[in-house]
């Protein structure tokens, strides 16, 4: 048995950095991973699919060319396989600097496999056993595919393996109204493809407000995409070249070349051998973390995407922030300090922080909210790019800032002088005294914060008798 200061399992944007910590403070690390360092992020989310965002802005931005008095000669054409190689350039060189990174720190053993517990402390990989009094475990998530009836039958696709797509798509269904389909729907959209959504429940972004997930669709409904939503039986029937997909009684049948699944994502937490350490999962299968992120295991501790306690990079990077200064550098910090934040990549994004209007409502809080459309945003008059608009919560007694939306041109950076407002406990008042620069989208926050109003609460519950 060979020992450890400490064991990482899995290599996504929280293991490897804390890993990394331990080894420069001397410490003997193994970082166990079953396939390539970087995780979801590096590997099949963020780096590649944000890079193909890129190449779909590009080739959308050529077409609207003579909107801006810039005239391009010839149809606009889309090199898939090109594409393709950009985004997994983009992707390797991530991955092959944390190779050299990681392989070049004298205390640490980089090891590549799947590990599993077989005790509270130890762990085997490749058939040798290894042990250390902590264990951090980074395993991150994978698509969920539900059961849909017919499923089976057909070669359907996934987030992770659409970004491996050279050709075009000539009809591509995607079930799934949430972040991860709508990012890809537009994309391929706006390289060719017909694209059609298909959502079970009432509205895109369910998570959402309701005005944001409206604009939402109307945003992409502007650039053709068919959306379905309450299709609440979706089959698959495999029809020669064609996957024919329903929806419902009495809908139409939609004829698909590709289909994505689009339905969520699951922990990687069910071949760990997590019951020979003892530690406890919820019934979705994320691990039990405290405040501290230590699970009911002393000294077993899960980062990252499999806590459920955050599903994005930031989040897991958060993670091993918290972990670093709690446990190298004396400090005491919380997950439940961390104010939620995140975008939705469609394009114009959408940058979200805190509380939407429907949560500070039902929160019992005394609220004022307030918004303005993109169309009065003159950084967004001026690139022509005047969807969305902007949306601001904030509490009436403390004068804090509660939430914010950005659905518009760069939403998704404008957002994070709220981010920072928040985090700092700044006041409304004190942030409308800013002077922003301008033309920019952000400086359209003090003038927002302005217009706030109070609102009605939702009615309370009734008591029980």
């Amino acid at each position: 048995m060979k020992s450890y200061d400490a064991i990482f399992i899995g290599a996504g944007q929280s293991g490897p950095f804390l890993a990394a910590r331990m080894s420069e403070k001397g410490m003997n690390v193994a970082l166990i991973e079953r396939k390539f360092l970087g995780g979801t992020c590096v590997n099949a989310g963020c780096m590649p699919t944000k890079t193909l965002v890129a190449s779909a802005r590009a080739a959308h931005v050529a077409r609207r060319g003579g909107d801006y008095g810039v005239k391009i000669a010839g149809k606009i054409e889309i090199d898939m396989m090109i594409v393709r190689q950009r985004a997994e350039t983009v992707t390797m060189n991530a991955r092959n600097g944390l190779i050299s990174w990681l392989g070049s720190m004298d205390t640490m053993d980089v090891i590549y496999g799947q590990a599993r517990f077989a005790g509270p402390k130890t762990v085997m990989v490749n058939g040798e056993m290894l042990s250390a009094p902590q264990i951090f475990l980074n395993v991150g998530a994978r698509p969920v595919i539900p059961d849909f009836p017919g499923i089976e039958d057909i070669d359907y696709l996934t987030s992770t393996s659409i970004i491996h797509l050279d050709t075009l798509p000539r009809h591509l269904a995607v079930i799934g109204g949430s972040y991860i389909g709508l990012e890809f729907a537009q994309m391929y959209r706006r390289f060719g493809a017909e694209v059609t959504i298909i959502e079970r429940g009432p509205k895109l972004a369910s998570r959402e407000d309701e005005d944001i997930s409206d604009a939402i669709a109307q945003i992409l409904g502007a650039e053709g995409i068919a959306v379905h939503t309450q299709a609440d039986r979706i089959a698959f029937a495999k029809n020669g070249d064609v996957v024919a997909v329903s929806t419902g009684d009495g809908k139409p049948v939609i004829e698909a070349s590709h289909v994505l699944i689009a339905t969520g994502r699951r922990p990687n937490t069910d071949d760990l051998g997590l019951d020979a350490a003892g530690v406890l999962t919820d019934k979705r299968g994320y691990i039990t973390v405290d405040d501290r992120l230590m699970t009911n295991v002393e000294g077993i501790f899960a980062l990252g995407d499999c806590n459920g306690r955050g599903a994005f990079t930031h989040t897991s990077y958060n993670d091993f922030e918290i972990a670093a200064a709690n446990l190298i550098d004396g400090g005491d910090r919380k997950v439940s300090s961390r104010i939620p934040a995140y975008a939705l990549y469609i394009d114009p994004p959408l940058g979200r922080v805190g509380m939407t209007e429907k949560e500070a409502r039902a929160s019992g809080k005394n609220i004022m909210v307030s918004s303005r459309p993109m169309s009065r945003v003159g950084r967004a008059s001026e690139r022509g790019e005047t969807m969305g608009f902007m949306k601001i919560v904030a509490e009436v007694e403390s004068k804090r800032i509660l939430g914010a939306a950005i659905l518009g041109i760069e939403g998704d950076e404008a957002i994070h002088g709220i981010i920072d407002a928040m985090n700092a406990g700044t006041t409304y008042p004190a942030l409308q005294w800013s002077v922003p620069i301008h033309p920019t989208v952000s400086e359209l926050i003090p003038t927002v914060l302005g217009d706030l109003k109070a609102v009605e609460k939702f009615p309370s519950a009734p008591e029980r008798s």
